[in-house]
Order: structure tokens, then C-alpha cells, then sequence
């Protein structure tokens, strides 16, 4: 949907002409024309514009001179990303629904191909699957220190004319780990292309010191700005956060250019303190001791879900979480049944996670309101997304992630904004096609080998079919790579997932395949079924094609026969909603 709107200053009311009125509506209806008539299929960045109306020059819609160093056409970028959230824990985020999903679109197959923090986030960055930038998990070899980030997503927006700010979480070790561009410490490295840099560090500072905290403290979250050691005791970090960004979009208001936010909450991740209500852990054996870790919460938003919170989403409200893992690879089959108490306490876990994301909810409510008080949401594209999503129980995983089944696979994504059209989508966005389609938004330049491709066309235009595969990745510590495997270095899962059908292979040889259309919730893989050899045979060999592609290779179409019209992914995406119900909560 195009609404096209010229905005004005109240005191420019009174004095405004007939003339300037009718410049106004015929560049209002070129950007219409424009929009409709011109719209390009899929690229990987670059031309495509959303439809936002441009006054006549002179005046000063959302605090920007039209004319000026850069175009009052382009529009304000927000991209507000979660820690671990996953999609179904969207609706403990009311603001979110109703500023973003409501009013913009809903991608129903949005995918973090490598469902963890630190290789995601890269991929957000340069646009690349994981085998591509290197950063293969959080700690070292990887993490921070694995990152090149002398040019980012941040830098070619800045190119393009934008203001940029990160606020919150960057990469796992950031402040611990040395730079890999400066080779020094980073607890005071900016990278290049951010405007302003309010990020959360990993510097282990003694107990004793001013600066204690880090990252992932909700009550003493010590941060990196602009160079600055900063350090926030005592203050719940999703209040900062939301403060940052407030007196960011203030600021920017001023300027004659449009911004480019980058917002990272670490809500619902796990973090410190920890609180007297937290579930403890249970001991299933001598060796064996399982944890529960869960977010800090404030206290005003403690028990808030409670009731609607009965038992955690992954375990069936009757029943066993998944009676049989025959068909599952080693290091899921070796996990237990959850006992009575284990789900009571996951149970909480889930509360505690909807609790955490409220209260990041109510700040993004706040952020919203700042946006219309400065003029500046009418002229704002606003993206709502998660870097991964979380176990709670499916699979019999307590919790956790990188795995490739869909709870962990799938991540909440919504936008909204001028230009953007209002419904669903079910065609696939992957975290590198959201950097594409951020770059294409702004008309900013691509970066060197990106992977992903804009989906600027489907949020401006009708939904499109399931062409592209997403390759699925991931560095499991409890598998052991085997010398012989073909898995990508240092990878030990890597998969394909197209519209129906998934893969996912193992360095220790196992394998899983699902038909998601007759088994959404993947309990049973077919992978050694022999009706199903043919599938697995030609998954098998796209799989050899697509799982080290570059570039242009990450988006040849799949053949026809694996490709899914929009309609058809409507009906599965139903069909799973049913199923998930049916076993999850009956």
C-alpha cells in the first residue's frame, strides 16, 4: 500500500499557496508512477526505491532541508534486532504488533541461517553466509575477533548520505577479544562507517572497579561510546538502550540527513543478575546437571505473563516432548525425556523470557512516540526482526540454539514504513537478503560479495514464489567432524531448506530430512525412507551446489520442481500453524 503524504510545518500552514500545493501533488503522484511503474525484480541492491513524497524545496518535513546534502527522499532506517527471540514470542510485544506488523508487512519464512549470536550479527553486517565472513561461533578462533568490519552495512549507508548509529549488543567478545582490522584491544574500537557507537562491551573489569559490567549484565551494562568507557550500574539495560536511541533521533532531527539505526537490545537473552525467582538447576544424574538460565527482568514486569504462560512452547501440554528420536542425530538423541519438575522450571524460563521482551517493548513504545513528536515517522521504514530463534523444549532441547530445526531456524520479521505494502509474506528473507534490501532502500551501494538479494520488490509489491534456497550453518561442539566429511571448514552441520523440503547434514555423518508441508514440527526425519530416496538424492545434490557458494551462486534458482508458489507457502504456513497447536497445546 503507497500513501503519499506531504508533510508541513504547522506555521508553514497558514502562508502556503495554491502554487506550491500543486507542486507538491504532481511530485507526490511522479513518486507514485515511479514506484508502481518502474519496480524491478530481484537484485542484489540498487535502484529500487520505496515511495516516499518529497515536498518542494524549501521546506524542512521531519527537520531536513529538501535540496540539501542529502535527499529528503530517502527515507529514515530503523532496524530494531532482538537477542534469541523467538517468533511465537511475538505477541508479548504489543507495541511491536501494533506499530510494525499491523500497519506493515509480515514475513512468515524469515530465516537466520546460522542461528547464533555472533555469526548472525556478521551476517547482518556484510551480507554473507557464515562460510563466507568466518565468523563461525562466539568464542575464539571466532567471535569478535574473527570479524574484518572496516567496511559494513553501516559505512555504505554512510556513503549513501545517512547518519548511522549502532545501540546495544555488537558481536560476541567485543571489548574481550583484540581487533582483527587493528590488531589492538577493542574495549575502545569504533569501527568505521558509524556516526555514533553506543555498543556493550565484554571487558572483564575487576568487581572493585567503576567500569564493571559488561554486555550481557541487565543491571550493570557498560558500554562502549563513541571511545568511551561508560558504565550504567544500577540501570536495567533495555532503559538505556531506549534512552540512547531517544536522544538519537532527537539529534538527528536537526540534521539535513537522513538515519540509519541499527538498534540490538539484548532482551530475552540469557544474562545476569541473578534473581532470587530464577528457575535452579535440576540434577537428572551424578554427571549430569541441567541449567535453566534465563534474562534479569525489572521488577514492575515480574509475573506479568504468568497466567498465560502455562508451560513452555517446545513442551506439549500433555504428554512427551517428542516420544521417539530414533530418527534424530547422536547429539539429540542422547537427551532424556524432560521430567515433571524440568518442565516447570523451562516453564518459568518462558515467562521470564516474555517478561524481558515486554520490557524492551515498552522502550520501543517510547522510541515510537519520539519518532511521531520530531515528525519523523511518517518518513521512517521500521524493521522488527530477531538474530535467531531459541529452543523451549522442542526436541527434548531444554534450551539453546544453532541447530536447524525451525523454532531455532525461524526468526520473527516485520516492517513497516513508508512505501512498505501491508499484509503477509511468504516469500523467504534470510538475514543477509535484510542488508540487500536495507542498501536497496536507501540507494546506497552494495557490498563486496553479497550473498543475500533485495526483497524491496515484495515489500513494495505483491508477494513473490520460493525460487532461492537458504543454506542452513552451523559449528556444534558436540559433533565430531570426521576427516572425510565435505562440510564446509570448520562447519559441522550445514543444510538446505527450500519451500517444502529440508536437509540437513552432519561431520559425523548423520543426517536429517523433513517434509514440511506433512510434518512442520519435524518430528519424524525421512531421511532413510525409502519412498523418499529421490528427494534426498536431488536435495543431496543441490546441497553440494549451493553449500560454499559466493556471491551470485547463493542465488541461481532451484529447479523448477522445488520451487513454491506464494499461495502454496500460504497453505503450509496454515497448516503448520494447526499442527503446532494441535501438538503443542492440546
Amino acid at each position: 500500500m503507497f500513501s503519499c503524504i506531504v508533510l508541513t510545518r504547522p506555521t508553514d500552514a497558514r502562508t502556503r499557496t495554491v502554487l506550491v500545493a500543486a507542486v507538491a501533488a504532481f511530485a507526490c503522484l511522479a513518486a507514485l508512477v515511479a514506484l508502481y511503474a518502474g519496480r524491478p525484480g530481484h537484485a542484489a541492491t540498487g535502484g529500487h526505491r520505496a515511495g516516499v513524497s518529497v515536498p518542494p524545496p524549501g521546506e524542512h518535513p521531519n527537520g531536513r532541508t529538501v535540496g540539501g546534502p542529502a535527499s529528503a527522499t530517502k527515507p529514515n532506517i530503523m532496524v530494531v534486532m532482538l537477542d534469541d527471540m523467538r517468533s511465537d514470542e511475538l505477541r508479548f510485544a504489543p507495541n511491536a504488533r501494533r506499530y510494525v506488523r499491523d500497519r506493515g508487512l509480515d514475513f512468515r519464512n524469515s530465516f537466520s541461517p546460522y542461528p547464533l549470536c555472533c555469526p548472525a550479527r556478521a551476517s547482518f553486517l556484510l551480507g554473507k553466509y557464515a562460510h563466507n565472513h568466518g565468523v563461525l561461533y562466539h568464542t575464539a578462533p571466532y567471535g569478535f575477533g574473527a570479524l574484518d568490519d572496516h567496511l559494513t552495512i553501516g559505512g555504505r549507508m554512510q556513503d549513501a548520505g545517512y547518519d548511522t548509529a549502532l545501540v546495544g549488543k555488537y558481536l560476541n567478545q567485543y571489548g574481550l577479544q583484540p581487533s582483527r582490522v587493528t590488531g589492538g584491544p577493542s574495549e575502545h574500537y569504533v569501527p568505521a562507517g558509524w556516526t555514533d557507537w553506543m555498543v556493550g562491551i565484554e571487558t572483564p573489569f575487576p568487581r572493585w572497579s567503576p567500569n564493571w559490567g559488561n554486555t550481557y549484565n541487565y543491571f550493570a551494562f557498560t558500554q562502549n561510546i563513541n571511545g568511551r568507557t561508560v558504565p550504567h550500574t544500577g540501570q536495567y539495560s533495555s532503559t538505556v538502550i531506549g534512552d540512547e536511541v531517544r536522544g538519537l533521533i532527537t539529534k538527528y532531527h536537526r540534521d539535513d540527513k537522513p538515519f540509519f539505526m541499527w538498534v540490538t537490545p539484548v532482551a530475552p537473552h540469557i544474562g545476569d543478575p541473578v534473581e532470587s525467582d530464577d528457575p535452579p538447576p535440576y540434577r537428572e544424574s551424578k554427571y549430569w546437571l541441567q541449567q535453566f538460565p534465563s534474562p534479569a527482568r525489572p521488577d514492575w514486569v515480574k509475573g506479568r505473563f504468568d497466567r498465560q504462560i502455562t508451560h513452555a512452547p517446545g513442551v506439549p501440554l500433555h504428554g512427551p516432548s517428542e516420544a521417539d528420536v530414533s530418527d534424530k542425530p547422536q547429539n539429540i538423541r542422547k537427551w532424556r525425556e524432560m521430567v515433571p519438575v524440568e518442565k516447570q522450571r523451562l516453564r518459568d524460563v518462558a515467562r521470564q523470557r516474555a517478561e524481558s521482551i515486554y520490557a524492551w517493548d515498552v522502550e520501543f513504545g517510547k522510541i515510537v512516540q519520539r519518532l511521531k513528536a520530531t515528525g519523523e515517522y511518517d518518513n521512517t521504514v521500521i524493521v522488527f526482526t530477531s538474530d535467531n530463534g531459541y529452543y523451549l523444549g522442542e526436541h527434548r532441547q531444554r534450551e539453546g540454539k544453532i541447530k536447524a530445526h525451525e523454532p531455532v531456524l525461524h526468526v520473527p520479521l516485520q516492517v513497516a514504513g513508508p512505501g512498505i505494502e501491508q499484509g503477509i509474506r511468504y516469500h523467504p528473507i534470510t538475514t543477509m537478503d535484510l542488508t540487500a534490501t536495507v542498501l536497496d532502500l536507501a540507494g546506497a551501494k552494495p557490498l563486496p560479495d553479497m550473498d543475500g538479494s533485495s526483497n524491496l520488490p515484495e515489500m513494495t509489491g505483491p508477494d513473490q514464489p520460493w525460487t532461492i534456497p537458504v543454506v542452513t550453518e552451523g559449528l556444534i561442539k558436540d559433533v565430531h567432524r570426521k576427516r572425510w566429511t565435505d562440510l564446509p571448514t570448520g562447519l559441522t552441520t550445514s543444510g538446505l531448506r527450500v519451500g517444502r523440503w529440508k536437509l540437513v547434514r552432519y561431520a559425523n555423518g548423520d543426517a536429517e530430512l523433513y517434509d514440511e508441508m506433512a510434518d512442520p514440527n519435524e518430528l519424524d526425519s525421512v531421511y532413510s525412507d525409502p519412498r523418499y530416496a529421490a528427494v534426498r538424492d536431488e536435495m543431496a545434490r543441490l546441497w553440494e551446489q549451493y553449500k560454499d557458494c559466493k556471491g551470485a551462486a547463493c542465488r541461481v534458482p532451484l529447479p523448477a520442481d522445488l520451487q513454491t508458489r506464494d499461495t502454496w507457502l500460504a497453505g503450509e504456513d496454515q497448516h503448520a500453524l494447526q499442527a503446532r497447536t494441535d501438538y503443542y497445546d492440546r
